[in-house]
């Protein structure tokens, strides 16, 4: 809990500087354009760290308990591996969401 909300505080605070920003400047569209692609980097950005720590957090949890089913039973290792394979695809996803938002 104490992680979210100082996560939280950074990005209200990562918030206030950029429209501080955007109000000081009043050049028209060029600042406009500036900060939409300071934006369009930040979600890319948040996109993939987000993904890729879920990703890692679920392979850490699924790679530890395929690893106990299977001292116990060696047979389940083709059963577990389509699982790890899963949850890497969380990073993939995420990464692809980044991409998008680059290009469009």
């Amino acid at each position: 809990m104490k992680k979210m909300l100082i996560l939280l505080t950074i990005l209200l605070v990562l918030g206030a500087m950029v429209f501080a920003q955007e109000a000081e400047s009043d050049e028209g569209e060029a600042s406009v354009a500036q900060n939409v692609s300071v934006w369009k980097y930040f979600a890319a950005a948040l996109a993939v760290g987000i993904s890729c720590v879920a990703g890692g957090i679920a392979v850490g949890q699924i790679g530890s308990a395929a690893m106990g089913a299977m001292s116990e039973n060696p047979e389940l290792s083709g059963k577990a591996l389509p699982y790890a394979g899963l949850a890497e695809g969380i990073c993939l996803w995420g990464f692809l969401v980044a991409l998008l938002i680059l290009i469009f």
